[in-house]
């Protein structure tokens, strides 16, 4: 638009030149020099040039003091052709000028010349109030920006980030705060499972004191005795096969407490195999024979062969565990039945009953709970550690599976894993 207006301006000017030059060039033909007294010039500059160059008037500049100037590029297109125009800069007046000359009747030339406003010049000038509108565009941004970015980020100043469900703020932000929401209710479950892992802890620690403990109080006090000679000989036995049990109850207990470590931190074996889970519960049944044998307790295996992967030592523990219950809390002459249900190898299932006790529906619930007794003073006759079945629990967990439990009091039991 500048370089624009700046060429239009230019031709604009020249056109004036033109003009004005008509009406000198008539005046002096009329008048002769005369023509210039009392003439009022304005913003042009007037100069009349003999044929042979030299100047007869100026209205800017000495006479005397001029030089030549036939070899001007105006000078010379008016000589040839009657008139001529150019623009230049100009040493005496240190401006640039546009320049129009005309040649007379009588061969000297008059020569019209006015100030070329410069590019630059057009852009301070012609854009001034443009630019004053600019710098008060940019103020009056700067304070609506101020201003609405504070408006703006109220909201979230006020936020209320310990509770992100209460804030009612940018519908934009309902993601994050249902991120925060959910973040502080992780962050309440876990501290609660902080502080109910160390108030497990802390029970846990206290029953495997006492558990310890009992045995320990019997063997010292039966050694005691013994070693005080304060035990008939016939008697001796009995100390010794009763100072025996408590040192293998402790023993079992101590084994039991290592593995539920091991899989409370996953420091176990995690080598995975395909397993026949029917030979497996083969052998735990074989090895607890001899048990199920002292109280009259038959042991049965129904099904066929399935297969999983499994860690070995793991399953073992969990039929194990749940079949040496099954014996310990059975009635005499009882029984003991171990399914296996495989549906195509998909979802292998093991169903072990039994015509024991039965557990009462309060306490199936917490049965997996480490050092958990439904009769205490019957486990302990039994010789049990109280930790079986959280041992089960864990080994379950490593292998996905799930158990559940149905009882009735005095009639039985029957636990279903489902891998």
């Amino acid at each position: 638009m500048t370089i624009t207006f700046y060429y239009y301006s230019k031709d604009s000017q020249i056109n004036q030149l033109k003009n004005e030059m008509q009406l000198v060039s008539r005046g002096v033909e009329l008048e002769g020099i005369d023509y210039f007294d009392d003439l009022e010039l304005g913003e042009f500059r007037i100069t009349w040039i003999k044929t042979d160059g030299s100047v007869i008037y100026d209205s800017a500049a000495d006479t005397s003091s001029m030089e030549n100037h036939l070899e001007r590029e105006e000078i010379k297109q008016a000589i040839e052709s009657g008139y001529g125009e150019s623009s230049r800069y100009s040493n005496t007046m240190l401006q640039q000028y546009i320049y129009v000359a005309q040649k007379l009747d009588d061969g000297t030339i008059i020569r019209l010349s006015t100030t070329q406003n410069s590019i630059w010049y057009m852009l301070i000038k012609v854009f001034y109030p443009i630019y004053i509108v600019f710098l008060l565009a940019i103020i009056l941004s700067i304070v609506i920006a101020f201003s609405l970015s504070k408006k703006i980020v109220e909201p979230l100043n006020n936020m209320d980030i310990s509770d992100p469900k209460s804030v009612k703020c940018y519908k934009e932000l309902e993601p994050l705060l249902e991120r925060l929401n959910y973040q502080q209710i992780q962050l309440k479950k876990d501290k609660e499972e902080i502080e109910k892992n160390a108030n497990f802890r802390q029970e846990f620690t206290a029953n495997v004191s006492h558990e310890l403990k009992t045995p320990l109080h019997v063997i010292s006090g039966y050694s005691e005795l013994m070693k005080n000679g304060m035990v008939q000989s016939e008697d001796i036995k009995k100390f010794a096969e009763t100072i025996y049990n408590e040192s293998r109850r402790m023993s079992n207990l101590v084994e039991d407490i290592i593995e539920l470590s091991k899989l409370d931190t996953g420091v176990v074996e995690v080598k995975k195999e395909r397993i026949d889970i029917y030979i497996l519960c083969q052998n735990v049944l074989d090895s607890l024979q001899s048990v199920a044998d002292e109280k009259n307790i038959s042991l049965k295996l129904r099904g066929s062969s399935c297969f999983l992967m499994g860690i070995p030592n793991i399953l073992y523990g969990i039929i194990y565990n749940i079949c040496d219950n099954a014996i310990k809390y059975n009635k005499k002459n009882g029984s003991v039945l171990v399914e296996i249900n495989n549906t195509a190898n998909l979802h292998p299932q093991v169903i072990i009953s039994d015509t024991g006790i039965g557990i009462a529906k309060e306490d199936i619930e917490r049965i997996f709970e480490r050092f958990y007794r439904v009769d205490k003073s019957r486990s302990r006759e039994m010789g049990g550690t109280g930790l079986g079945l959280s041992i089960v629990k864990h080994g379950l967990l490593i292998h996905k599976a799930t158990i559940n439990v149905e009882s009735t009091l005095n009639e039985g039991s029957r636990f279903i894993i489902n891998f």
